[in-house]
């Protein structure tokens, strides 16, 4: 006959030691082994893509000067990006390279109509903000001041050399009409007081945009990136303390049609060329006045209106202008969001925006840009909306001519196209 036994009332912890609960322990289990990832040194894909992560994320985590020397660094044939060129079409090139969209006429804070026709322009009707009449018949004094004054020196003067009747007539004009105009306009702008103009700056900017498969050499086969190149010279420029106002929400950019150029660049005519990868504002880094304000550039001796027209040209008028001003705002105002830390691979978080003159003597361009983007890598603009935004006006004359002393067709909306943009602050 079996026997009973009592069993205790609490059990012993001894049979719950051993107890497992498995749920539980799959989350919180680490791997026992790192993640196999590939290695620095072979040459293999997987190797090469862990490489470029590595130096992206060496290049986020560095502060902007040493940004800017690894952004630079590796030295290989690139495209040299010439602001006045005669390329024909080069507005269309120009806006594939750097994903920008031209919209004709200026934003409307200007309140300039761009188009031709007889009637008179807006800026002839329209008051400027912060300059009563009387300031205004000061300023027009001054620069039919300016303009007879240079009319005196250039019929005193021994006929320029070649190829030198721009720098060495046009130029003085131009850089007495900035100085004169800026100074007077320091008191109606506080901004101007504070602000740095310079004459004949150095403006550069370095960027990648598409690429192409290496026909042949060691690396025939691989994929590699085409580089640009700006290396620009304008006459003189305006570069301030605090940002200019955007002309338009990033986001009205998403619908706005950007030129695509299915061509290799070197169809245009391009040319590569290797030597120091640059990016610079005009001035050094820890300068206050990393904004740019205004830019005023003169166009070369070979760009002859009437000329171009007598060749049946008569197209490629504006859209040397266009060129002129498309490349060398977007280099400015990309060289100051390099300034700012971003890059290809860290986008801009808001926009910059710079201004243009562009000018013979005689006539007047005037154009406006908004940097959106410099993501323009094949990595980044995958699903980038963004696209950089350029106003651009049709030439206007400033004066016919001078006889006797007098100014004679001294046009009034170029005059104040000028203050307004000279005016234009935060």
């Amino acid at each position: 006959m079996a026997s009973r036994c009592k069993l205790p009332l609490l059990f012993p912890k001894s049979l719950f030691k051993n107890l497992r609960f498995v749920h539980t322990e799959a989350a919180v289990t680490q791997p026992s082994y790192p993640p196999v990832v590939a290695s620095l040194t072979a040459k293999s894909k997987s190797a090469r893509l862990r490489q470029i992560d590595e130096q992206i994320q060496k290049i986020c985590a560095s502060p902007v000067e040493e940004k800017l020397s690894l952004i630079t660094r590796i030295q290989r044939q690139k495209f040299v990006v010439y602001p006045q060129t005669f390329a024909r079409n080069a507005d269309r090139w120009y806006q594939h390279f750097t994903k920008t969209a031209y919209i004709p006429g200026l934003p409307e804070k200007f309140s300039v109509d761009s188009g031709e026709g007889s009637s008179p322009s807006p800026a002839d009707q329209t008051e400027i903000t912060g300059i009563d009449g009387d300031a205004f018949a000061e300023i027009r004094a001054l620069v039919t001041r300016v303009i007879l004054q240079e009319h005196c020196h250039m019929n005193k003067k021994r006929k320029p050399y070649v190829y030198k009747h721009q720098e060495q007539q046009m130029g003085p004009f131009l850089k007495n009409l900035v100085a004169e105009l800026t100074y007077s306009l320091a008191k109606y702008n506080p901004l101007l007081l504070s602000s740095s103009l310079d004459f004949s700056p150095q403006v550069n900017f370095y960027w990648r945009r598409g690429q192409r498969i290496i026909p042949k050499g060691h690396r025939k086969g691989r994929l590699e990136p085409f580089r640009f190149q700006i290396d620009d010279s304008p006459h003189s420029q305006i570069r301030i303390t605090q940002q200019l106002p955007q002309f338009n929400p990033m986001e009205a950019s998403y619908t706005a049609d950007v030129p695509l150029v299915p061509l290799a660049p070197n169809l245009m005519p391009l040319f590569r060329r290797q030597y120091d990868n640059h990016i610079f504002t005009g001035a050094k880094l820890p300068d206050p006045a990393c904004y740019g304000h205004t830019q005023f550039h003169l166009v070369p001796d070979r760009y002859h209106r009437d000329r171009m027209l007598k060749q049946q040209q008569s197209d490629q008028v504006e859209v040397f202008l266009r060129a002129n001003a498309l490349a060398s705002l977007f280099s400015w105002t990309g060289a100051q969001a390099a300034y700012q830390g971003f890059w290809s691979h860290e986008d801009v978080c808001r926009p910059f925006v710079s201004q243009a003159v562009i000018t013979d003597g005689h006539f007047f361009s005037f154009f406006c840009y908004q940097l959106n983007t410099v993501a323009l890598s094949v990595e980044t603009d995958a699903n980038n909306p963004r696209k950089n935004l350029l106003w651009g006006s049709q030439s206007q004359q400033l004066f016919q001519t001078v006889q006797d002393g007098e100014v004679l067709g001294l046009n009034d909306g170029v005059i104040k196209l000028l203050v307004q943009f000279l005016m234009n602050r935060p």
